[in-house]
């Protein structure tokens, strides 16, 4: 059996508590109410509780929060524990079954590396340029005093520059085309209620084009012959001088050298503009929403950013401590992702002095430990002096994952949200539209503010 290093006079087994209710209920409260759910459980059941309402394998499913487990877990990929790909199977409708976030063991490692490099080094310097214009283009589209959704908005940023970066596409009528419809399949899912259609198969039934599955599969396949057009006409014209994702994916063989299919192209292309707009559009609009909370911050925030001057580079203003130190604090504070991908143990471990058995499920949960009172005093505060004043262990701040399935697009996702909060702040004047709190809400597989965050746009900054 592998341990974890004991505290003293702990014992060696102790059991796992189980939230109390009826499962179906308990599944529910999950789906249509996360964040209390999750709340509630952590203030009985703080540091680890079993759970059979998540529907995940066949063993049983252990939820823990604790960095030591964290640790444990996640950094003993393919050694104790593996991360099969269909655990995510309830993405397979948005993404299909042929991405690398659907792969599992030599396939998944093969396809993450064709894939890394696009995300990082000299390609982050290509792209930075591009994300503070793309950004001032949106913004363009603004009145004086016009009433907005963040939310919306930086949605709007977020995918065009993940097209740019994907698709290489500018101003085409098929990525005009794309990026609609890509914005209704995904917001077919924008509400608790809704995104009970991917949790619940049997509510996955196509009973027309008015129908909430009918809507969807439409949508879907509308996207699909987008995306499948813009394929095959890459296949007819190729052209080497091409940077874009979608080209490097297409140049690239595996090991026995051979080309991914059109298929393969597709769902990873949709699991990267899905994954990659979504989740970087919350973000950013939750930090437009606590930097205009907490006017202080903002005000810190514009003096370090004013200090650059007008010439600065992406990368000087990417490489800002407290800019930085905002967007860590966001994603603490409010996590987009609720958990990392589930790992199953290949055989019995010992976990802090807890004994699970072969093909127990783990899933970390990123939520509560971004909420624990022993990591983050005051945990409900936004105080972005916490990554100033102390490192956090990629088990303490785990907002992108780790181990094998750490999210493969977390530098870019990082070095967008500091471009376009710094874009956002530097050269334009907002306020709150509303004095209540923005709360979290599901929003699909994600956590998203329930309002939107409403806004007024004020017209250009003078620093």
């Amino acid at each position: 059996m592998i341990k974890t290093a004991l505290p003293p006079n702990q014992p060696t087994t102790q059991p796992i508590g189980k939230p109390p209710g009826v499962r179906l209920l308990r599944q529910l409260k999950w789906i249509l109410d996360p964040v209390n759910y999750l709340e509630a459980t952590k203030a009985e059941l703080p540091d680890f509780f079993e759970e059979d309402a998540l529907g995940f394998g066949e063993g049983p499913l252990v939820i823990t929060s604790h960095p030591e487990a964290l640790q444990f877990i996640l950094s003993r990929d393919r050694t104790l524990f593996h991360s099969p790909g269909e655990f995510n199977r309830l993405l397979a409708p948005l993404i299909g079954d042929a991405s690398v976030i659907m792969l599992s063991g030599d396939r998944h490692k093969e396809r993450r590396q064709l894939l890394a490099p696009a995300f990082h080094g000299d390609r982050l310097e290509v792209y930075g340029q591009l994300i503070c214009q793309l950004t001032e283009a949106v913004i363009a589209e603004l009145s004086e005093g016009e009433p907005f959704a963040a939310r919306k908005l930086t949605q709007k940023v977020s995918l065009q520059i993940i097209s740019s970066v994907v698709f290489g596409l500018t101003d085409s009528p098929r990525s005009h085309e794309i990026m609609r419809v890509l914005t209704d399949t995904v917001d077919l899912f924008g509400s608790p209620t809704s995104a009970l259609m991917l949790f619940f198969g049997g509510l996955q039934t196509d009973l027309g084009a008015w129908s909430p599955w009918g809507q969807f599969v439409r949508r879907r396949q509308q996207l699909d012959d987008l995306i499948y057009a813009e394929i095959r006409d890459r296949q007819s014209n190729p052209d080497d001088s091409r940077k874009d994702i979608l080209s490097m994916l297409m140049a690239a063989r595996t090991e026995d050298g051979e080309a991914l299919g059109e298929t393969e192209l597709r769902d990873e292309l949709m699991a990267l503009l899905m994954a990659g707009h979504e989740t970087t559009a919350t973000a950013i609009a939750w930090a437009m929403y606590w930097t205009h909370k907490q006017p202080e911050v903002k005000a810190k925030l514009l003096a370090e950013l004013d200090s650059l001057g007008p010439e600065a580079s992406p990368t000087e203003i990417a490489a800002l401590p407290y800019l930085t130190a905002v967007c860590k604090e966001t994603l603490r504070r409010s996590p987009v992702a609720m958990f990392t991908f589930p790992r199953v143990a290949k055989t019995e471990v010992e976990i802090m002095g807890r004994t699970f058995a072969p093909q127990t499920t783990f899933l970390g949960c990123i939520f509560l430990t971004h909420q624990r009172e022993d990591l983050y005093p005051n945990h409900t505060a936004f105080l972005p002096e916490r990554f100033l004043t102390r490192k956090y262990s990629p088990y303490e701040f785990i907002a992108f994952g780790n181990g094998s399935r750490r999210c493969v697009g977390e530098a870019l996702a990082q070095y967008e949200m500091k471009l376009v909060v710094a874009t956002l702040l530097s050269r334009y004047r907002f306020s709150l539209a509303s004095e209540q709190p923005e709360i979290a809400k599901r929003r699909g597989v994600t956590l998203a503010p329930a309002k939107g965050v409403p806004m007024i746009f004020q017209g250009k900054r003078n620093p």
